[in-house]
């Protein structure tokens, strides 16, 4: 007996790189369907569903074929075909997988660029344990036993010392950051404690010719300055306290003036003095500005040593910094 078989032609929508079109076939498997439409695959094309696939009515069957792709990878530039839809597929398929932190440009889930042009990322990471220093504080005393404008160290100072874990991050062999994940504190710091004098001593000594009893002396640096050389576009006669501009009146840092107001002073070369202004740019050393009047002006730039006059005040600032 003969036997016969009706088979209904299916619609297939096919797909490929020049566009869309629509097919009608009675075949069994996807690859006779193709054959019947004389459409032929090229080495390296990809097609979806299988060529073995069974047809059913209404299948998409997508035919993709090779691109030319450039792999900038490990310091060279690859050449390779693929019919991928995916960059980690085309690289998988030519043997360039991503391993670890490795990660591509365009995206391994982005489909092929454009341009053709894919970089590989080769990422690398280390840890190094490194030691960092705390450096140490100062702590001051106030002590009897040493003299006035000295100090003493009562307890030396020793540098804490931390250790850090640090995560170095590299892209193609260079590094791009580093991370402190932990730091653990070896050895805490020891801080240095210093005694700063209080003890004065009244002396006597001559200085050009004069005899002067002093409680303190301190090297400071000397400048001058008169009315119409203090600075600004006009004179200035008055100081601070009230006194007028002249020879024997002298400024200090604001902070010495409120504590040392009217302290009596002797300066070599210059002679007896007052503390009567303040000097706003007498900042960052020990430093005296001389007063002058216009008439009898005398440049000043040198260090000398300021002895501070008796009577000792009431109110003695012990540590000048």
């Amino acid at each position: 007996p003969i036997t016969l078989q009706v088979r209904r032609a299916a619609s297939l929508i096919l797909s490929t790189p020049d566009g869309e079109q629509k097919l009608q076939s009675s075949a069994f498997t996807v690859g006779e369907a193709l054959h019947e439409a004389s459409i032929w695959l090229r080495a390296g094309d990809k097609i979806q569903p299988e060529l073995s696939a069974p047809i059913t009515n209404g299948m998409k069957v997508t035919i993709a074929s090779p691109r030319e792709l450039t792999v900038s990878v490990d310091g060279k530039a690859v050449q390779i075909q693929s019919s991928a839809q995916t960059v980690g597929e085309a690289l998988a398929e030519a043997g360039i997988p991503l391993i670890g932190l490795d990660y591509s440009l365009p995206a391994e889930k982005d489909p092929l660029p454009s341009d053709g042009q894919i970089r590989v990322m080769r990422v690398s990471e280390s840890v190094i344990l490194a030691q960092k220093p705390i450096p140490f504080e100062n702590e001051f005393q106030a002590s009897a036993d040493v003299p006035l404008d000295q100090t003493q160290i009562l307890q030396p100072g020793e540098n804490g010392l931390t250790v850090q874990r640090i995560r170095i991050h590299y892209e193609n062999g260079e590094e791009i950051s580093r991370l402190t994940e932990d730091e653990t504190m070896v050895r805490p710091p020891q801080t240095r404690i210093l005694a700063y004098g209080t003890k004065i001593e009244v002396k006597t000594t001559v200085v050009d010719g004069v005899n002067i009893e002093y409680w303190r002396a301190v090297q400071m640096y000397a400048t001058s300055y008169s009315p119409c050389r203090s600075g600004g576009d006009r004179c200035y006669s008055g100081t601070s306290s009230g006194a007028s501009v002249r020879k024997g009146v002298v400024g200090l840092r604001y902070s010495w003036y409120l504590s040392m107001q009217g302290q009596r002073l002797y300066i070599p070369g210059y002679g007896f003095a007052s503390v009567e202004d303040v000097c706003g740019g007498c900042v960052g050393r020990p430093w005296i500005d001389l007063g002058f009047s216009d008439n009898d002006f005398e440049p000043w730039h040198s260090w000398v040593t300021v002895y501070f006059l008796t009577p000792v005040p009431a109110n003695v600032v012990y540590d000048l910094e």
